[in-house]
């Protein structure tokens, strides 16, 4: 049997009265429309599920109470939330680059890195690659082309220009692929993590990055694979959410982990700090959905 889409496509007038005959109060119309109009009804739809009955319940689609602007105001948080992981994962991202970079240097020379032999799986090796042959191919910043155009051999760039060059989750494929776990180690040394921790956890806030950077939902968001829970050192331990270990993940202890880098490789950030201001400004006053526990506030890495 065919299964065919059918809704039809309805005006923002029409969105509104739609979103009214379900039970959401709507005071001002042209406030609505702004919305709708720069947002979309889909996108805020998400933000609008967390005031749903479940699915099949009699009565109204909304819960008593619900208004539009309860569901922009979980937007404009989530919005901001959005802001500062990134602001966060970027100092992780340019920490990584640098220490991977750093160490794949120190091998050999700066093409040691494209040596097979370093890799766990040679599969991957190769598929990571080809992907940075390509971008090296088609690559228009300015040092990528003034090697191409001065240097024939190695056709690749070394590793501290191919870090730069490639995406965060290439970059994390390349380093989780390595097969000594010394040298695992000690690119995860200045970041202020053991490798078994950071392997799995790069991984992870590369899935919480791309949300960010496509403007995903990410205040409640439920990720399919738990990060490894670090046991050291103790302020981290401390404040991290240890019984949070099955999946689905939520946003609590990636927060923490970034922070214990950000504290590392930028100790005068203020970035824990402006976290933890925002995170208690949530609209809903609902951090569980976030996976805060209840005496967060008190945990070591939040006081200081």
């Amino acid at each position: 049997m065919t299964r065919a889409y059918a809704k039809p496509t309805l005006t923002w007038q029409q969105q509104i009265a739609h979103l009214r005959s379900a039970g959401m109060l709507i005071d001002d119309d042209a406030k609505a429309e702004y919305w709708l109009r720069h947002v979309s009804y889909y996108r805020l739809s998400a933000y609008w599920l967390y005031f749903e009955h479940p699915k099949g319940q009699a009565g109204p689609r909304f819960r008593a109470g619900t208004t539009f602007d309860r569901v922009t105001a979980l937007y404009d948080f989530d919005r901001l939330l959005r802001r500062l992981i990134m602001r966060g994962t970027e100092h992780v991202e340019i920490a990584l680059r640098g220490s991977w970079a750093y160490q794949l240097g120190l091998q050999g020379d700066g093409h040691t890195y494209l040596d097979a032999s370093l890799y766990s799986n040679r599969t991957h090796f190769q598929g990571d690659l080809a992907k940075v042959a390509g971008e090296t191919g088609h690559s228009r910043e300015t040092y990528i082309k003034h090697y191409r155009e001065k240097y024939d051999v190695p056709p690749l760039p070394p590793a501290w220009m191919a870090a730069e060059m490639m995406s965060f989750g290439q970059l994390s494929r390349w380093y989780s692929n390595l097969a000594d776990r010394s040298l695992r180690n000690r690119i995860a040394q200045p970041l202020g993590l053991p490798e078994a921790v950071l392997v799995p956890f790069i991984r992870h806030i590369t899935d919480i990055r791309n949300i960010c950077a496509h403007h995903g939902r990410l205040w409640n968001r439920q990720f399919l694979i738990a990060p490894k829970i670090a046991q050291k050192p103790d302020r981290l331990r401390n404040t991290l959410d240890q019984t949070a270990t099955q999946a689905p993940a939520k946003l609590y202890n990636a927060a923490c982990t970034v922070g214990h880098i950000v504290n590392t490789v930028a100790p005068d950030s203020s970035w824990l700090a402006d976290l933890a201001q925002h995170v208690a400004s949530n609209p809903e006053n609902d951090l569980a959905s976030m996976g805060f526990p209840m005496d967060w506030q008190t945990r070591p890495m939040w006081t200081t």
